[in-house]
């Protein structure tokens, strides 16, 4: 029988509650929960870990994650089980939720999956910047260390410098004028360009001055580079990009080193505010299924693009598949390429051992003019013109248009999931049309 309807409500509530009667949520399995937290999710390849490290978290029948959007969730109905929150000598269960500024069924999920694959405790936010400010409040460093990189993260610094005394110095700064609590903020690959920097460097460079060291791997997600085998104390991520993947959803990650500092990290996101949504979260959860067998050929293909590009401006074509014509046009209107791959002296050292599985999706192509650089996007077919990267379809950015620190000359690539001698067509068949402008 139904339960009798509230005042207000309509006969749905009939058809609801008897869907309901009909269909009861399965009752969690505890036995089957706690056989899969004993296991070892380190000895699984990261692929299995991103399918199965949530399972646990699975409360309903559902195969596939429900969509969960609401932003508060009911207490207890019996008194006898509720416990004031400032009360309870333990925190929130990883299926229980009181207000999603707090957690969600979504975000937990993302969360307990990117620990697996970040090997750390994670924290997600509502953008790769959030993450990086979020990090600031907490560490409130009186001195950060920054290279060039994505002008995004100078923008955000700029921000805390307004309302703190931290002053801000070049990434390669003296080791002298790091103190303790500073931090260092190192990319790597860094954004535009794709080029690497050696992480165990700097990492050396902070435990001597007992610094922090944050790296952003946004250009290197799993399983490409893991900073913490390097000596990283955080790892961010815009997780718009890579764990994203499909340019619907904005996500911020931090991955801590030390778990004593999650809890109070966690509650400085309570107040900050920069949480995912639900509708994000579950994007996230169904994005980073894949993760790696997106980022594993996107780097392929990046990696073999880069390499025709190079050897054809180096003059050798051999095994590239390029006819002298295509050398040709490359030459024409193609100054330089940038590339992580290209690093051949840092490959003989540190470069092989930080990215044994590939060296990112993402390039930079310097054009001979700016007007070369300027035209290029309109004449590809494959390639859309636009910010951001990381996701399924490849983009390419006329870099200057939304960064004013970038050279007029160059180009951002970031490679999708399309087959790799159709993206290389459309740039050679776009070079020769570029290469007409200077004939007009």
């Amino acid at each position: 029988m139904s339960p009798p309807r509230a005042n207000g409500t309509n006969g749905n509530n009939h058809v609801e509650a008897a869907d309901l009667n009909k269909n009861p949520p399965v009752p969690v399995d505890d036995d089957a929960a706690e056989r899969l937290q004993e296991l070892n999710l380190e000895i699984l390849s990261p692929s299995t870990r991103a399918i199965h490290a949530d399972d646990a978290l699975n409360v309903l029948a559902d195969v596939a994650p429900p969509v969960h959007v609401s932003t508060t969730f009911r207490y207890a109905k019996d008194p006898a089980n509720l416990t004031p929150s400032h009360l309870r000598s333990d925190p929130l269960g990883s299926t229980e939720h009181i207000y999603s500024r707090y957690s969600t069924h979504s975000t937990s999920r993302l969360e307990t999956i990117l620990e697996t694959l970040l090997h750390a405790p994670c924290l997600t936010y509502s953008s790769g910047l959030s993450a990086f400010y979020a990090l600031l409040v907490f560490l409130r460093p009186k001195r950060v260390a920054i290279g060039d990189g994505y002008h995004g993260c100078h923008g955000v610094l700029d921000l805390y410098m307004r309302t703190s005394k931290c002053e801000k110095l070049p990434l390669d700064c003296k080791p002298e004028e790091l103190d303790e609590g500073n931090l260092i903020a190192l990319e790597t690959p860094v954004n535009p360009t794709g080029k690497a920097f050696n992480i165990q460097h700097y990492a050396d460079i902070a435990r001597s001055r007992r610094a922090y060291l944050m790296v952003d791997s946004t250009f290197a997600p799993p399983p490409l580079q893991d900073p913490f085998r390097h000596g990283a104390d955080f790892v961010m991520h815009s997780g718009t990009k890579y764990i994203g993947g499909h340019s619907d959803m904005l996500c911020g990650v931090l991955a801590v080193k030390n778990k004593a500092s999650l809890a109070p990290m966690k509650k400085d996101r309570h107040f900050l505010g920069s949480v995912m949504g639900g509708l994000e979260g579950w994007l996230g959860v169904r994005s980073v299924r894949t993760l790696e067998l997106r980022v594993m050929r996107q780097a392929d293909t990046a990696e073999r693009i880069v390499q025709a590009l190079d050897y054809a401006l180096s003059g050798h074509s051999v095994g590239t598949g390029l006819s002298k014509s295509d050398v040709e046009a490359i030459q024409a209107v193609v100054r330089e390429v940038h590339h992580a791959s290209l690093q051949e002296a840092d490959k003989k050292t540190w470069l092989r051992k930080q990215m044994p599985k590939g060296y990112g999706p993402v390039f930079s192509i310097v054009m001979k003019e700016d007007v070369f650089a300027k035209h290029l996007p309109s004449k590809l077919n494959l390639f859309h013109h636009a910010t951001s990267l990381g996701g399924v379809e490849s983009l390419i950015e006329w870099r200057t248009m939304s960064d004013a620190t970038v050279s007029p000359d160059m180009l951002r690539v970031s490679i999708g999931i399309e087959d790799y001698q159709d993206l290389l067509d459309d740039l050679l068949q776009a070079f020769r049309e570029v290469a007409k402008l200077r004939q007009s």
